[in-house]
């Protein structure tokens, strides 16, 4: 590409303001000339996955000037759900997404960039930045930014909830509980578990956008530095290429993704992040296209929480390649990367390089073998998948249930309706032990429109602590969970309560079927009996005459834009 035909060198023709708005901020005359990258992290001192973002910022823009450009540093920093949960802070973490992704488009369709490098480590930061890459459609490279250490004896912040609750039953000491937060998150990065934001840096480089073994990287690494002033050279080797990302990242990029995320058990959240970055991109992806790839996908991550190592591990296991590598033959290889070659010729170039021998190194060290991590295609932990869309007269759009972390004896299971229109209500009834084996919790109103899709994580964790109820009772919800979250957790119900969906009518009594073999979740009965299909449908409509309609508690601000915008969660819960 002629560097004339640059978009920024079109826009300094048009704003003589341009140069010496730049020469006054420190930028020198001949920088003016260079092709201008934009560098847009997550960096803030929000949380251990932002906080050590600044240096590979300033690495990529490194990265950058040695190819012959000139980077502009901007920030949107994101929010930490682990400090927002257990109190309305996690109701604004689905919306922070959607502006993430706001302030991307603004930031660079304000001031055209040629390219752009993207930093973030967590679960909303990177769906964000995400979404604005599609939307922008700048040619772009995302850095992930690594993982933290587990702490001692394999200690990793998913473990807190389940220790929480088990300090409220009095099942350990206030000492003890204290001594497992102190020491859960001893680095920086991402939090050491397959959650939402280590499955979303997988995301990232299986949908062609990250360097080939980039994501989940040592946060405190040498590797992760370099891979952020590669970053730099790649994008503007991008910008030079004319290369724009919705050349990139295509529906079979998608497809990539998602079988990549069935082999590692990602997080649930992916069903909500993946569909709303797809809008972005002008693609669409449903339901039924994650349903129809993990039917009968393999599962080979044996990483927390449905597995026993913390995430670290995955890249002792040789990262996402050498996940890619067991699935080769399901995988789209001929798609296109950000390398500016096909994934089949990434794959082939990490095996010429020295990046299996350095996680072979660091492996040797922990005394772990890759087939304690990394299961081979042949010898899977699973051969179904790891998530199924449920549908029935509940869910007529669809919910969501993670089977690789719910216990055989709920595959299929009849159940007493214990309703709630709160989590608070819900979570306190658990805990009091009025919730029994064979009870149906289901939590409403806590959707997009209802009160922003918080996740549910200490519900869950209350749940799947106690030996007894984690194996005799399901949790349904409209809500959403935590990446962290395992147990018989039925969530993203559509429609909604607050917009009028079916979850809305269930009463105490009624007979609730999870049937995850069949992909089923309805009601089959009303008041502890069972009743044909018809019936039930009669009985719902009259239900549905003397429903009072909702009314968002949000008289202003962002949620009440948030809530009035956002389509279903089975969509992707994003603005409209």
């Amino acid at each position: 590409m002629n560097k004339e035909s640059l978009i920024s060198e079109e826009i300094r023709k048009i704003a003589p303001e341009m140069d010496p708005l730049r020469l006054g901020m420190g930028w020198k005359t001949e920088d003016l000339d260079k092709p201008k990258i934009l560098i847009e992290s997550t960096f803030g001192d929000s949380h251990p996955g932002s906080s050590h973002l600044l240096s590979l910022v300033n690495k990529a823009a490194e990265g950058v000037s040695e190819a012959g450009g000139k980077a502009a540093r901007y920030f949107v920093t994101d929010i930490c759900d682990g400090q927002a949960q257990g109190h309305d802070g996690i109701n604004y973490s689905l919306p922070s997404r959607d502006m993430i992704a706001n302030i991307v488009e603004i930031h660079n369709n304000a001031t055209p960039f040629d390219a752009g490098v993207f930093i973030a480590s967590c679960d909303k930061g990177l769906p964000g930045l995400l979404m604005g890459i599609g939307r922008t459609n700048l040619p772009s490279v995302v850095v992930p930014g690594g993982v933290m250490a587990a702490g001692p004896d394999l200690l990793t912040l998913e473990m807190i909830g389940k220790y929480n609750a088990e300090c409220a039953r009095g099942e350990i000491t206030e000492k003890q509980f204290d001594y497992y937060k102190h020491n859960a998150c001893p680095t920086c990065g991402a939090c050491s578990f397959m959650g939402t934001a280590c499955t979303m840096q997988v995301m990232a480089e299986a949908l062609g956008l990250a360097l080939p073994g980039t994501a989940l990287l040592p946060a405190v690494s040498d590797l992760l530095m370099k891979s952020a002033e590669n970053a730099g050279k790649a994008a503007m080797a991008l910008a030079l290429s004319g290369k724009k990302a919705r050349d990139i990242v295509t529906l079979k990029s998608f497809e990539n993704a998602i079988m990549v995320h069935a082999a590692i058990s990602g997080s649930t959240n992916a069903i909500l992040h993946l569909p709303a970055i797809a809008h972005d991109f002008g693609i669409s992806i449903d339901a039924e296209t994650f349903e129809r790839i993990h039917k009968n996908a393999h599962y080979l991550l044996n990483v927390r929480p449905a597995g026993f190592w913390p995430a670290e591990y995955v890249f002792y296991a040789g990262g996402v390649p050498a996940i890619m590598e067991e699935i080769k033959h399901m995988l789209h290889l001929d798609v296109m990367t950000v390398t500016g070659k096909t994934l089949g010729e990434n794959l082939e170039d990490i095996k010429k390089s020295d990046y299996y021998s350095i996680c072979e190194e660091y492996r040797s060290k922990k005394g772990v073998r890759k087939e304690d991590i990394l299961r081979p295609y042949d010898n899977p932990i699973g051969d179904e998948g790891t998530i199924a869309i449920l549908k029935g007269n509940l869910a007529p759009e669809g919910a969501i249930v993670k089977h690789s972390a719910v216990p055989k004896e709920m595959f299929h299971a009849l159940l007493r309706a214990r309703p709630f229109n709160s989590e608070e209500e819900a979570i306190a009834a658990v805990l009091s032990h009025d919730i029994k084996p064979g009870d149906a919790v289901i939590v409403r109103y806590e959707g997009p429109k209802g009160s922003g899709m918080p996740e549910l994580f200490y519900t869950t964790e209350a749940i799947s602590s106690d030996p007894e109820l984690g194996k005799s009772i399901a949790l349904i919800t409209d809500g959403r969970f935590s990446g962290a979250s395992k147990g018989p957790a039925i969530g993203h119900v559509s429609p909604e309560a607050a917009d009028g969906g079916p979850i809305a009518l269930v009463e105490e009594g009624d007979l609730i079927e999870l049937d995850i073999h069949n992909r089923k979740l309805a009601v089959v009965g009303i008041g502890g009996k069972r009743l044909p299909e018809d019936e039930i449908e009669r009985v719902f409509s009259e239900r549905r005459a003397h429903l009072v309609p909702f009314k968002s508690k949000y008289p202003g601000g962002v949620l009440k834009i948030y809530s009035e915008h956002a389509v279903s969660p089975m969509k992707g819960g994003y603005m409209e």
